[in-house]
C-alpha cells in the first residue's frame, strides 16, 4: 500500500474508491426513508433497486463509450452524476427526490465502477496491479464502514440524516478536483471491434466466461453472507433484531482486514495460489457455519469468511484484464456487470430456505457459489499456465 501511496498520481485513482462505497449507503439511508415516509416492508425493500439495477443494464454500454471518451473522463463523469444526485435531497426531500438521488448514484457508481477499475493500470504495472486493486477495495470498505457512523453525525451535528447527501456531496466534489489536476496518461484503445457485437463477443473466450462467472458468485457470497448473518444469530441463539446486526458488523470489519492484508501479499504472492489458499480457508469458515449453534462460533465463521474472500474480487478483475489487456475497457464492462450476482444470489438463498424450513437452506446456495469459485482458481491457474 505504502509502495502506491508513492505514486502521486495513484493517489486520487485510490482516494476516489471512498466515493465508490458510497452505494453501500442504501443499506443504512433504507431504514430512514421507511421511516421518514411511512413506508411499506415491500415498498422499502425496492429502494435498493434503485442503485444496483444500473450494474445490469450500463455496465456494457458504459465501457463501450470509454473507448472514445477515456478512462479518466469516464470517472470525472460518474463524479458529476454522483454530485447531481447528492444535491438534490438538499432542495426537495421527498420520497420522489430521494428515489432519484438514488438512481443517479447508482447510474454514477456504475460509470466509476466501470472506468475506475481499469483505470488504475494506466498508473501501476501489471505486477502490482492486484495489489492495486485489493487496495482500493480497502478505501471502498472503509467508506461502507463509515457509513452508519455519518448518518449519525448529520443527524447529531445538523439535526436530520438526509445531510448525509450533502457531506457525500462534498467528497466527491473533492474527488474530482484532485483526480481533474492530476496528469495521467492516456490509454492505447485498439480503433476497431469495440461494438455491442465484438463486446458480447469477448465472452467466447472461456477465461473470461470463467472469470466473469467468478465475479458474478464472489459478489453473490458477499451480500449473501452479509444478508444471512443476522438471520443466524436470530434462528440459533434467539437475539433480537438489533442485537443481530453484530453478525453483519464482524463480517464487515473481517473483510476490511483481510482486503488490506491483501494488499501486501499479493505483492510477494503469485494470484492464483492467494486465490486457492483463500477460498479454501473460507470454505473451512462456511462449512463451520453449518454446525456452529453459538454466537462465538458463528462469527468466527462469518468473520473467516469476510476475511479469506476480502481480495477475490480484485485478483478475478485483475486476471481478466491481464488475460485481455487490450480490451481492458470491455472487460471491465463485463466483470461489473459481474455485480449482478448480488441480486440474484440472495433471493435463490430465500427461497432455498423456504424449502429446507431454516437457514441451512441458504448457506447451501453459498456453499455452491463457492465450490465454483475454487473450480475457477485451479481452471485459471491452468490456463495462465498454458498461456505462459
Amino acid at each position: 500500500m505504502l509502495a502506491l501511496i508513492k505514486k502521486r498520481n495513484a493517489i486520487p485513482v485510490l482516494a476516489t474508491f471512498f466515493v465508490m462505497g458510497f452505494c453501500d449507503v442504501v443499506g443504512i439511508a433504507t431504514s430512514y426513508v421507511k421511516k421518514d415516509f411511512g413506508l411499506t416492508e415491500s415498498v422499502a425493500g425496492f429502494i435498493p433497486s434503485m442503485v444496483f439495477i444500473w450494474f445490469l443494464l450500463l455496465s456494457i454500454p458504459a465501457a463501450l463509450l470509454m473507448n472514445r471518451l477515456g478512462r479518466k473522463t469516464m470517472v470525472q463523469i460518474s463524479n458529476v452524476i454522483t454530485i447531481a444526485g447528492m444535491i438534490i435531497p438538499m432542495f426537495s426531500y421527498s420520497l420522489v427526490a430521494v428515489m432519484a438521488a438514488f438512481v443517479l448514484l447508482g447510474i454514477g457508481n456504475t460509470v466509476l465502477q466501470i472506468s475506475l477499475n481499469p483505470l488504475l493500470t494506466n498508473v501501476v504495472g501489471e505486477k502490482k496491479l492486484s495489489s492495486a486493486l485489493t487496495g482500493g477495495q480497502v478505501v471502498k470498505a472503509l467508506s461502507s464502514f463509515s457509513a452508519p457512523f455519518l448518518a449519525l453525525l448529520a443527524g447529531s451535528v445538523f439535526g436530520n440524516w438526509k445531510y448525509l447527501f450533502a457531506i457525500y456531496a462534498v467528497v466527491t466534489l473533492l474527488s474530482f478536483l484532485l483526480l481533474e489536476v492530476t496528469v495521467i496518461p492516456r490509454e492505447e484503445v485498439s480503433g476497431s471491434g469495440t461494438g455491442f457485437k465484438a463486446s458480447f463477443g469477448l465472452l467466447k473466450d472461456k477465461t473470461i466466461l470463467l472469470l466473469f462467472l467468478g465475479i458474478f458468485f464472489i459478489v453473490g457470497i458477499d451480500v449473501g453472507t452479509n444478508t444471512v448473518s443476522p438471520k443466524l444469530l436470530i434462528e440459533r441463539c434467539g437475539l433480537p433484531v438489533e442485537k443481530a446486526s453484530l453478525g453483519a458488523s464482524v463480517y464487515f470489519i473481517c473483510r476490511t482486514v483481510g482486503a488490506f492484508l491483501g494488499v501486501a501479499l499479493l505483492t510477494k504472492m503469485d494470484d492464483i495460489k492467494y486465490l486457492k489458499i483463500n477460498l479454501f480457508c473460507a470454505a473451512a469458515g462456511l462449512a463451520l457455519l453449518f454446525f456452529a449453534g453459538n454466537i462465538t462460533w458463528i462469527l468466527v465463521g462469518l468473520g473467516a469468511i469476510g476475511f479469506f474472500c476480502a481480495s477475490v474480487f480484485s485478483v478475478l478483475f485483475s486476471l481478466a484484464l491481464k488475460a485481455r489487456p487490450d480490451k481492458g475497457n470491455e472487460i471491465s464492462g463485463f466483470m461489473i456487470t459481474g455485480v449482478a450476482g448480488g441480486a440474484v444470489i440472495p433471493p435463490l438463498m430465500g427461497i432455498s430456505t423456504q424449502l429446507v424450513g431454516n437457514q441451512t437452506g441458504s448457506l447451501a446456495v453459498l456453499a455452491l457459489c463457492l465450490v465454483y469459485l475454487i473450480y475457477c482458481a485451479f481452471a485459471a491457474g491452468q490456463r495462465v499456465a498454458t498461456s505462459e
